[in-house]
């Protein structure tokens, strides 16, 4: 298996995330337009009057900056220490794939329950991730006593 493929996922979050990072502007000026609100609703990030279409992409970002981090730390572990195996990779296509669903549920319809469903997934498979990646990391450590 080719090692750089562990990276192919991580940048398409990285992608997703700067996309989803766009709409924060896009909804604050449209919504500035319509007078709905003004700069001083920002000054200290979005203060109670900001309409929820306003906040909601804003929200989904700093969901993406959140336990992601913990997804982009165990692919470069799995990188740097060469553990990348198919099974792997395709594990970290699809906490991508549940991450992107997760957010345009949140940027769309946004049911709660659904968005909770995604949400619980892609965290059931980054824990997946990480107990994978430890265990071919130690599987290949040497033993020191």
């Amino acid at each position: 298996m080719n090692n750089i493929a562990i990276l192919y996922p991580v940048f398409a979050l990285a992608l997703w995330t700067s996309l989803v990072q766009v709409q924060i502007p896009i909804a604050r000026f449209r919504s500035a337009s319509k007078r709905e609100v003004t700069a001083e609703d920002f000054t200290y990030g979005e203060s109670s009057s900001v309409p929820k279409p306003v906040s909601i992409p804003n929200r989904n970002y700093m969901n993406l900056l959140e336990m992601p981090v913990l997804f982009y730390v165990v692919c470069l572990l799995i990188y740097v220490t060469d553990s990348t195996s198919q099974t792997i990779v395709t594990i970290a296509w699809v906490y991508v794939a549940l991450r992107v669903l997760h957010s345009i549920i949140h940027l769309s319809y946004n049911h709660v329950i659904h968005r909770l469903i995604a949400f619980a997934a892609s965290n059931l498979i980054l824990i997946a991730l990480w107990v994978l990646a430890a265990l071919k990391v130690f599987s290949n450590a040497p033993l020191v006593l």
